[in-house]
């Protein structure tokens, strides 16, 4: 039982030993030329720093022919840093003799660029699309809608990097300058005859101003013709206007009907108010009766006339329909 303690005292004690002593990673480095010693790697332990990616970082650069402090790249990578992206961006821009520091490449970092991507670009310039995907579209002063896509290869500046705007504002700024080109044109044939002048006029712009890439050129890779806008927006307007005349006679017409509706109903009043006054006669001519001032044959001879008069309307209306009937015959 002593003995299975002891062997377990041991390993533990030997596990302990070999982590925060990483004996073959110093051989490694004493292999390589590196100076390091076994304190300054268990000093690493203490401090929270993978021994495993600052000794492999020191042997790239000494055998890349570079220097750095041991302790600027644990500053490095208690920072929250990539070390080892940093160190391959450092010899990267040293084999293509780009004056990129230490502490550059570090601040590079930090700032959430990748400084390795950086150093690729600055050394084999990339090509992005503008717009990313699809056609950008403008229409000219003659109503002619134009559809453009735009090629632009830029150079990462290594000096704006922290700070510098994206690619996305690369784009954005290109497909502004492409729009404005356009616009200004007087035909739509001026841009499909020349579509150089395109890029000519984005370039003078400067937009690479205050961006994190420097534009080397803007090639116009596609140039389409789509609709007629001036003539879509014409047609919009005349049955816009259609519709509008078209409201107006409609209230025009309610505003007839109303009107009308309002003779009729005062016509039908106005019979009403006779029917009325009709019905009074009888009663007149009863007071009359009673108060004797109207007698049987002034009644009779009130009738009499009634009677002619009404039948000479008849005869009148009769001959008044013949003669609407030859006149249509």
């Amino acid at each position: 039982m002593a003995m299975l303690v002891i062997i377990i005292f041991f390993a533990a004690g030997f596990s302990l030993f070999v982590y925060f002593i990483p004996v073959r990673l110093w051989i490694s480095a004493i292999a390589a030329g590196v100076k390091t010693s076994l304190f300054n790697l268990f000093g690493m332990r203490l401090r929270k720093v993978d021994p495993f990616v600052i000794v492999p970082s020191i042997i790239m650069l000494h055998k890349a022919g570079l220097t750095v402090n041991s302790d600027s790249l644990e500053a490095h990578y208690l920072a929250g840093g990539d070390v080892i992206r940093v160190v391959k961006a450092l010899i990267s821009a040293d084999k293509a003799n780009l004056d990129l520091k230490f502490e550059k490449a570090c601040a590079i970092d930090l700032a959430g660029r990748n400084v390795l991507e950086a150093v690729k670009t600055s050394v084999n310039p990339k090509v992005i699309d503008a717009p990313k995907s699809g056609l950008l579209s403008a229409v000219a002063k003659d109503g002619i809608e134009v559809r453009a896509r735009a090629l632009v290869t830029v150079r990462a500046n290594i000096e704006r990097l922290v700070g510098g705007a994206t690619e996305d504002t690369i784009i954005a700024r290109v497909g502004e300058g492409i729009v404005t080109t356009i616009g200004s044109a007087n035909t739509y044939k001026e841009v499909l005859e020349n579509p150089d002048k395109i890029s000519k006029n984005v370039l003078d712009r400067g937009l690479d101003a205050g961006t994190a890439f420097e534009i080397l050129s803007i090639d116009i890779a596609d140039v389409d013709v789509g609709r007629n806008v001036g003539a879509k927006l014409q047609t919009d307007q005349a049955d816009a206007d259609l519709k509008v005349a078209q409201a107006r006679a409609e209230t025009r017409r309610a505003m007839a009907v109303a009107q009308e509706q309002e003779m009729k109903a005062r016509t039908q009043e106005m019979r009403a108010r006779v029917v009325e006054a009709e019905s009074e006669i009888p009663k007149a001519i009863a007071q009359a009766f009673r108060e004797g001032k109207l007698g049987v044959m002034d009644y009779y001879n009130i009738k009499n006339i009634q009677a002619d008069t009404t039948m000479r309307e008849q005869i009148g209306g009769i001959d008044k329909t013949k003669n609407d009937k030859k006149t249509n015959e």
